[in-house]
């Protein structure tokens, strides 16, 4: 799947979010979007999903036009589009099978029977089969992530997309996420776009890099590219 964002901007009571923002997120490749904090990058994201709707610009899937679709015409698209919120994203009231079964089930894609048998599947690529029964508020936080990539896996996406999936999490698991969102690149060939700032997620998986800072992009390129960029923006950034 090809991402075509041209000439976003969005503003929220007056305010510029993204001013502008053009990028492409390549079939296959795995897309990181960084910067600081409150400079537009999850708002960015929620647009590819038409979770949020741009002031103005364009966003194209595979050359099908998002930004005027009905909620009706966008659903076809979500359904090829998996999203891994920052928090998980859990229910808490239903059990971690249950979860990872959701849309499945909300969708009417498969029986009760045959989704929960899916959602045990999609547990074991990412480790996680021996939870399928057990409420979410019994796991860490790192497993809350691996699981909601495992939720996402259910609908077979042909994009997957990550806010911040490192964040909150101590450096070898942060190493885990990473190789889970490495492998599910590879194996199944999925466009990835991640959406982070830490800077070992994008020295460690990154294809191409964008840099995000007031609303507009500052960088692209490969991450050692990044790591050379004399710009003072991005050169601070890279330090913190």
């Amino acid at each position: 799947m090809e991402i075509l964002v041209q000439d976003l901007k969005k503003s929220f009571d007056g305010q510029r979010v993204l001013d502008g923002v053009s990028l492409r997120a390549a079939p296959g490749k795995i897309t990181f979007i960084i910067g600081g904090s409150g400079q537009g990058k999850s708002v960015f994201l929620k647009h590819l999903i038409g979770l949020l709707r741009p002031d103005s610009g364009s966003i194209r899937v595979d050359g099908q036009e998002l930004t005027g679709l009905s909620e009706a015409k966008l659903l076809p698209i979500r359904r090829r589009i998996g999203m891994i919120f920052q928090g998980g994203a859990l229910l808490a009231s239903i059990t971690v099978g249950e979860n990872v079964a959701l849309g499945l089930v909300e969708n009417g894609l498969a029986s009760r029977k045959d989704s929960r048998e899916k959602a045990r599947e999609k547990l074991a690529l990412v480790g996680l089969e021996e939870t399928l029964d057990r409420w979410p508020e019994r796991l860490s936080g790192g497993m809350r992530k691996r699981v909601s990539i495992a939720r996402a896996l259910t609908m077979e996406p042909e994009c997957i997309l990550y806010d911040e999936p490192t964040a909150g999490l101590d450096p070898p698991r942060s190493r885990q996420i990473e190789e889970l969102i490495r492998n599910v690149n590879r194996t199944l060939g999925t466009t990835s776009v991640v959406v982070t700032h830490d800077m070992d997620s994008v020295r460690n998986l990154a294809d191409h890099v964008y840099m995000l800072d007031e609303g507009k992009i500052v960088f692209s390129g490969t991450p050692e590219e990044l790591v050379e960029c004399d710009d003072a923006v991005v050169k601070n950034f890279i330090k913190r």
